[in-house]
């Protein structure tokens, strides 16, 4: 990707031109900073990341003991002030984070991944945009857009839907029967099982899947297939932590009559046969020719 002007990076100090890059001194600055962590894999602790942990006074972290095994697993002698932020305290944590960060870089971690994304971090971002103190982010590992990638299924349009619900769940399916897009979900691996076979009674059973399990890990699996075909497979369930992605719905196929219909509620909108005869036929395929002269028969 090219960049059309210079910036400076206010967490790596790179400065970015064209597609040349060029080191400079590291910055303090007053931010605070969203790190990806390793899902997995040490290996992907980014040059950023490890520092940006040697460096930092503060860090809020989703559980410290994780923190402090990162820290010592990478091989940073920095020991800063660490500040516990998870889902039950957050809303009471955020407002003293910002503060910390008018003085000083606040550096924010998850136990593996991207803050924010299925874990803590939103409502302390609400809370500096509010205050107008700037956010920025190390990018790096991502178990959603690493399992979309493997999949085999389309990756130019797909949504995300964190952890599937515990309860009402077959409810919630069926309400995303009709998605087109990629779905990428969250599953606990002792409820893989019966969230395939809800998946397969909303979606169908025919519909394509791929439940990527331990990615990054020696153990990693990508199991492709229907969803009826990985339902028998991990009936019993698995280990470790899971993303599932599930094909969207495909195109509905409209009727010749629901085409017509759609067709005269145009021209009573005042819009003209021809133009929404054609309109109609692009958005279902139908003939466009068909459609206006089934239209002008039904008028």
């Amino acid at each position: 990707m090219s960049h059309q002007s210079s910036r400076r990076d206010p967490v790596s100090s790179v400065i970015v031109t064209g597609t040349s890059y060029e080191m400079e001194p590291a910055r303090m600055g007053r931010v605070i900073i969203l790190a990806a962590t390793p899902i997995g894999n040490l290996g992907d602790a980014s040059r950023r990341l490890v520092e940006a942990l040697g460096r930092v006074e503060v860090i809020a972290s989703e559980d410290t003991r994780t923190t402090i095994q990162l820290l010592n697993a990478l091989g940073v002698e920095n020991r800063p002030r660490l500040i516990a932020l998870h889902e039950h305290n957050e809303g009471a944590k955020a407002a003293e984070i910002v503060e910390l960060a008018r003085g000083t870089d606040v550096l924010v971690l998850s136990d593996a991944g991207m803050p924010t994304v299925s874990d803590p971090g939103y409502a302390l971002v609400v809370a500096a945009a509010a205050a107008d103190v700037t956010v920025t982010a190390l990018p790096g590992p991502s178990a959603v857009l690493m399992a979309l990638a493997v999949s085999g299924l389309p990756t130019d349009r797909f949504v995300f839907e964190g952890f599937l619900p515990r309860k009402g769940r077959l409810a919630a399916l069926r309400a995303l029967a009709s998605e087109p897009r990629t779905l990428v979900f969250f599953e606990s691996p002792h409820r893989i099982g019966d969230a395939l076979a809800d998946l397969a009674t909303a979606f169908g059973s025919g519909r394509r899947a791929a439940v990527c399990r331990e990615l990054t890990k020696l153990h990693e699996q990508v199991a492709r297939g229907t969803l009826a075909e990985l339902a028998e497979q991990f009936a019993e369930g698995a280990r470790g932590e899971i993303a599932l992605v599930v094909a969207g719905a495909p195109p509905a196929s409209a009727s010749l009559d629901d085409g017509v219909a759609r067709v005269l509620q145009l021209v009573a909108d005042g819009v003209r046969l021809r133009e929404a005869s054609t309109e109609v036929a692009e958005v279902t395929g139908l003939g466009r020719r068909e459609l206006y002269e089934a239209a002008l028969r039904a008028r």
